[in-house]
């Protein structure tokens, strides 16, 4: 049997550096530090930098692959949403209204970005029987058959966690017959803010990293479509690839403690047991709005892996590999996932990485390289005996990066759809 992965340290020594600028990133990372150099000697590295991000527009941003011709229809079911999201290997797309005109704006057209957690949270809090909205489904055989009831009403967590539960869950008419566009306005993918092609970078900096946006898409009016989606680990490995640069490395070479990193203390982290159940670490994240929790063991409180939302896709897609289980524990399902994923010859998923730690006199520079390496989202900090002192996200690093000049945004959300009353993720 697999085992859970120990922390991994990863030292300053094993960090790689790039040296050729190649890549539409590191070339886009060579435009800054043109820039950079023009800008007036009086002005701070802050303020220059500042200013080289609001003189480059987001459509010098490289193409995600996540934006490429990748679109869901409002009438695709979530089963089928998932199969194209799990088949295409993309944790989102956007989803296209069937039913808007064929010369509706982007905004008419487009309902939203779909997401493989969002879906799964959705679900999950459909099951929910505090819910005042979990369903009653039509079966095949035309009868009302109260699905939550059937499935969380066993009286304990532990069937509520086994692979019954899941298989139920997928063969289930509320998941194959809701459609995308039912739940649009529940989730994250319910009206969102899209920038143009002429806004400029520290603008997307600014909305991935203080208003916490965790993708942006890039609209073409002209075409009245989404033309790419930026996201906050599309930014990271935009950093990774201008180690060597001039503007880089003066921003590069502050240690954690030097910027105020982390700025989540061990006090503040939300955390799961290993013995407690898996479905428990996806509904605090959903409570508590967060993307990963660590899972740490009982006695020492020392982290021995790493859930995040990303990882809920493994309740839909593989069900079949918790049939040896009484009861999935957050440890079971991490040993679980890694058998299977090693069975498939997957080794990038980065759920087999286990915990990624850091220290506080690491490097800006070598947190970014250690992100994108190993397409993590969140790295967690200990001290010199593995104990947990804090949590860094994508987030906390554009955070430091940029800052807001006062008055920045002016009007700019006046003209953005509200969120419904219901929103949740």
């Amino acid at each position: 049997m697999a085992s859970v992965p120990e922390i991994k340290i990863v030292r300053s020594e094993s960090l790689g550096h790039r040296s050729e600028v190649s890549s539409p990133e590191a070339k886009l990372g060579m435009r800054v530090e043109d820039l950079w150099d023009e800008q007036k000697p009086q002005l701070s590295p802050d303020e220059k930098l500042n200013a080289c991000f609001e003189s480059i527009p987001v459509s010098a941003f490289p193409l995600s692959s996540d934006s490429q011709d990748i679109e869901i229809r409002s009438d695709t079911s979530l089963a089928e949403a998932v199969e194209t999201l799990s088949k295409l290997k993309v944790l989102s797309a956007p989803v296209v209204d069937v039913d808007a005109p064929e010369d509706a704006s982007w905004i008419d057209r487009y309902i939203g970005i779909v997401e493989f957690p969002g879906i799964v949270v959705w679900l999950l809090h459909q099951l929910d029987p505090t819910s005042p909205r979990s369903p009653a489904v039509a079966g095949s055989n035309g009868t009302s058959h109260d699905f939550s009831a059937h499935i969380l009403d066993n009286g304990d967590d532990s069937a509520v966690t086994s692979g019954n539960f899941f298989e139920v869950l997928t063969s289930s008419e509320l998941y194959k017959n809701t459609k995308v566009r039912d739940i649009s306005g529940t989730f994250r993918w319910a009206p969102f803010l899209a920038l143009q092609k002429e806004n400029s970078f520290l603008t997307m900096l600014l909305l991935l990293s203080k208003y916490k946006m965790k993708s942006i898409p890039v609209v073409d009016l002209g075409e009245a479509k989404i033309e790419n989606i930026i996201t906050q680990s599309g930014v990271i490995h935009m950093l990774a690839e201008c180690v060597g640069l001039h503007w880089f490395e003066d921003w590069g070479v502050k240690t954690l403690s030097e910027v105020g990193l982390p700025i989540m203390s061990k006090d503040h982290i939300i955390k799961i047991y290993e013995d407690e159940p898996v479905l428990q670490a996806f509904k605090l994240m959903r409570r508590k709005r967060i993307a990963g929790i660590p899972v740490v063991e009982r006695k020492s409180e020392k982290p021995v892996g790493n859930i995040s939302l990303r990882d809920v896709h493994f309740l839909l897609t593989a069900p079949e590999i918790y049939h040896d289980y009484r009861s999935i524990t957050t440890k079971n399902f991490l040993v679980a996932v890694r058998e299977h994923l090693e069975k498939r010859g997957d080794t990038s998923a980065p759920i087999l990485s286990g915990v990624i730690a850091c220290t506080k006199n690491h490097t800006l520079k070598e947190l970014i390289l250690m992100l994108d390496a190993e397409k993590i989202h969140r790295l967690y900090v200990v001290d010199d005996s593995g104990n947990l002192e804090g949590l860094i996200t994508l987030r906390d690093i554009i955070a430091r990066l940029v800052y807001e000049p006062p008055g920045y945004f002016g009007d700019f959300f006046d003209g953005v759809i509200p969120l419904p009353q219901n929103y949740r993720v």
